[in-house]
């Protein structure tokens, strides 16, 4: 299948995929020659209409393929003899015998949800997997912050309490130079357990701290159990005979820690009421003692203990850096700053790299072989997966507080970030109660449901001709080694599994492909390449699901004769040029948005290892290389340099990575690069758009509004711009507009055109921030203030304060404009 026109955009709505190409070179030769990341962003949660799935899970285990290293899901690209009952797995070929209950009522014209064309996805409750329990929330708060925050906070955290299910678990840890575990499960007065914040606790010792070890009362540490009635005899544990009943250490944190809402809520929100101000006393001289890290380790341990299968989210308040015991990122000295990026280029932060070695072990520890023979409580906690217990940090502070540092535990889980001034501000409020979105009331079976997934994890299944080569995202690898896994890694390689933790709709991870098949054997015509994603996730009603989403599409073998024909020194001859050649349909098949996505996230992959400088050489000679491949024009001729639809957009995007804060840290704290960094990495391909290259829309007297150049010259006086970054959403008003708004023209009736001016991109700054998470800091400036800054960095600087004439605004700023960006581009593309 050759097609002219390709629509790239069908994928993801069909099957919430994003492709570089569609359309894939048919060798390794010939894929490396394409430069561009062979890859796809896949959404494994998106709801799809009901023409491309079934509306409601099936409730069966899926048909997969018998071979040891297969196991591929029965799809509707498997052929499937209708005679003697067999399906061919398009994966390795295998035939198949249809199980007995499908065999007898199978027919061209009976067939199962699975095998009807359409359906390329198709989801399964697994009725063999028993439900777990309903998801658990630990609250952690941070009591070092101000009081005024704490009020602010509490009162999120209680309309929280309002929204959550019924059957939904509840637990509560305050931290300020201390950790307090309350027990909301004893009634009459509110009661803690205080443990110290210098160290790191296991789920043993926390077990025993807090009086729920095996046997209560015992050697375990426990509290004392009360005396037995009169005329009862006390057995050596302490309890009556008709008492005595083995409670487990998680059945105990269940019964006193951690409980039902609608069990709780009263004595949770009493408790919210009364938060205090951390009482331990500051010199002047010194900083608060926080124990951020002490505190998630005592939640990530009770969290093991309770619930070691059933989904939970650890949530993280956190309103300042980490001081004392483990994870501490500063010293609790005033004279001592917080780490930059020099420092940590450096090594010159002798807290950076233990913190984040403590946070790693966090998020690895489950994996650990067992400890100690016998010890039930850490069976408990290696039995469990780190991806079933999501750990969210929500950040409010106008200093770091350690995001850097916690990035790959609250990656390892799937948790979310968000970054704020304030508990005060709505961006903080809003993003809080979008962790709990629940699905329209009419979708079918999870109308209602919460949108949250726990335990997620995703397996890619490739036809032989090519490998997995990794990912990137909110992934961990789960090491499984498989014949259809790449030496070539690209992000977390060496699998083609991994485990994304907590999920919803709107999670997406990049996986990069490498083409295996030599290019001295071509592959026959007609012949076409499969990828199958399999994603298992535990639904917030407790059931396991599995998702299977089947992609097919085709090869494109070279012209005979091809090879010799273009040289690498004479690149560019496979798209109409002066010859009017046939394009190759690799190259018609480009998608120029996920490939700009899939490019960026591999460059900022990059800087975890690499110098910035090194990774925007890198994004430089790949888009060189790029537009050698893929443009028109005449060797060494600059001004004969084209490129074609499906290509025109890419340089730009590059030129705005490159000056984006994914790879520029100038005018951002580590903190802030880490936060920017990791929600590219877990957006889908519009939203990680918009972050690459903002959107700008104008509105003026002469028309409704219009999309706007990204550039220096759509700045006018008379016009409103409403920019959206993604992170801000900024209302710009030019400077005849502010003086008539200042002047309160809007206010008179003669001027209601004016007024609907104001009010129109404001109208639309909240549409866009109505769906977003995390909501967007919103921003009314006027031109010449203060915070217009947060436009003009954005803007395509056309006009300097080095230019001569010309219109608009001008940027002060020593960056290249895009039109010399450009012109740089065609002279080194076309150099033979």
């Amino acid at each position: 299948m050759q097609q002219e026109h390709w629509d790239v955009s069908y994928t993801e709505e069909t099957a919430g995929t994003r492709l570089s190409f569609h359309c894939w070179p048919s060798s390794r030769l010939e894929a490396t020659r394409c430069v561009a990341p062979i890859g796809a962003l896949y959404t494994p949660l998106k709801k799809l209409p009901p023409s491309c799935a079934p509306p409601t899970a099936l409730q069966y285990d899926p048909i997969r393929c018998s071979a040891a290293t297969c196991h591929a899901v029965l799809n509707p690209y498997c052929q499937v003899d209708f005679r003697t009952k067999l399906w061919v797995c398009p994966f390795c070929l295998t035939r198949n015998h249809f199980p007995p209950h499908y065999a007898e009522n199978i027919s061209e014209n009976n067939l199962p949800a699975e095998l009807i064309p359409q359906f390329g996805t198709c989801e399964y409750e697994l009725p063999n997997v028993p439900p777990a329990l309903p998801p658990a929330f630990v609250f952690c708060i941070d009591t070092c912050a101000p009081v005024e925050e704490l009020a602010e906070l509490a009162d999120s955290i209680q309309q929280i309490l309002n929204l959550l299910p019924e059957d939904s678990l509840v637990g509560l840890i305050t931290f300020g130079t201390n950790v307090q575990v309350h027990e909301i499960g004893f009634g009459g007065l509110p009661k803690a357990y205080v443990i110290r914040g210098n160290k790191e606790y296991k789920p043993d010792k926390v077990s025993q701290l807090l009086g729920c070890s095996p046997a209560a009362g015992g050697k375990g540490g426990g509290a004392p159990p009360p005396p037995a009635p009169p005329g009862q005899q006390q057995q050596p544990n302490g309890m009556p005979p008709q008492q005595q009943t083995y409670e487990s250490p998680g059945q105990q944190v269940l019964r006193r820690f951690i409980l039902p809402v609608s069990e709780c809520s009263m004595t949770v929100e009493s408790i919210l009421e009364d938060l205090r101000k951390d009482p331990w006393p500051v010199p002047s001289d010194k900083r608060v003692a926080r124990c951020t890290g002490c505190a998630m380790s005592v939640a990530t341990s009770l969290l093991d203990l309770a619930l070691p299968r059933s989904g939970a989210r650890l949530m993280m308040f956190v309103g300042g850096p980490c001081t004392s015991g483990p994870g501490s990122i500063v010293s609790r000295l005033k004279t001592e700053a917080l780490r930059s990026h020099a420092d940590i280029s450096r090594n010159a932060e002798p807290l950076h790299k233990p913190a984040c070695e403590f946070y790693a072990k966090l998020a690895k520890r489950n994996h650990l072989p067992a400890g100690k023979k016998g010890s039930t409580t850490q069976a408990a906690a290696n039995a469990s997966a780190t991806s079933s217990h999501v750990v969210d940090v929500f950040a409010c502070s106008l200093d770091q507080v350690g995001m850097l540092e916690m990035a790959e535990l609250v990656e390892a889980t799937g948790g979310q970030m968000v970054l704020g001034d304030s508990f005060g501000q709505s961006v903080f409020k809003e993003s809080l109660r979008r962790v709990f979105r629940t699905f329209e009331p009419d979708v079918p079976e999870d109308g209602g449901k919460m949108q949250m997934a726990f335990g997620a994890t995703l397996e890619v299944l490739t036809s032989r001709e090519f490998k997995v080569s990794g990912a990137i995202g909110p992934v961990t690898s789960l090491g499984k080694k498989s014949p259809n896994v790449s030496d070539l890694e690209v992000g977390k390689g060496g699998t083609n599994a991994w485990s994304l933790g907590g999920v919803d709709p709107g999670t997406t991870v990049a996986i990069y492909f490498d083409i295996t098949n030599p290019g001295t054997s071509p592959l026959p015509e007609g012949k076409r390449r499969f990828i199958q994603f399999l994603t298992k996730y535990q639904h917030a009603n407790g059931r396991t699901r599995l998702r299977a989403t089947t992609l097919c599409g085709p090869w494109s073998n070279p012209p005979p004769g091809e090879g010799e024909k273009r040289a690498p020194q004479q690149p560019g001859v496979n798209g109409y040029n002066g010859n009017m050649e046939q394009p190759s349909p690799v190259k018609m098949s480009f998608d120029q948005e996920a490939a700009a996505v899939l490019l960026a996230r591999v460059a900022v992959n990059r800087t975890a290892s690499e110098d910035v400088a090194d990774v925007l050489r890198w994004v430089d000679r790949s888009l060189i290389r790029l537009c050698s491949k893929f443009a028109d024009y005449v060797p060494d001729d600059p001004n004969s340099f084209r490129l074609a639809p499906e290509f025109s957009l890419f340089p730009q995007f590059v030129f705005h990575l490159r000056r984006s804060q994914f790879l520029q840290l100038f005018n951002s704290s580590p903190d802030e690069a880490a936060y920017y960094r990791y929600i590219l990495n877990r957006e889908n391909a519009t939203n990680s758009l918009v972050m690459i290259q903002p959107t700008l829309l104008s509105y003026s007297f002469n028309g409704p509004p219009q999309p706007a150049l990204l550039d220096s010259q759509s700045v006018r006086p008379d016009t409103i711009l409403l920019l959206d970054t993604f992170f801000h959403v900024v209302v710009f008003h030019g400077e005849t507009c502010a003086a008539w708004r200042e002047q309160r023209y809007h206010e008179q009736e003669e001027h209601a055109a004016f007024r609907d001016l104001l009010e129109a991109p404001q109208a639309d700054a909240q549409t866009i921030m109505d769906n977003r998470f995390p909501v967007p800091r919103y921003i009314v400036c006027d031109q010449h203030k203060s915070e217009a800054r947060f436009l003009m960095a954005k803007l395509n600087p056309s006009q300097t304060h080095n230019s001569e004439g010309g219109g608009g605004a001008q940027v002060f700023t020593d960056d290249v404009s895009l039109r010399v960006f450009m012109e740089h581009l065609m002279k080194l593309a076309v150099q033979s």
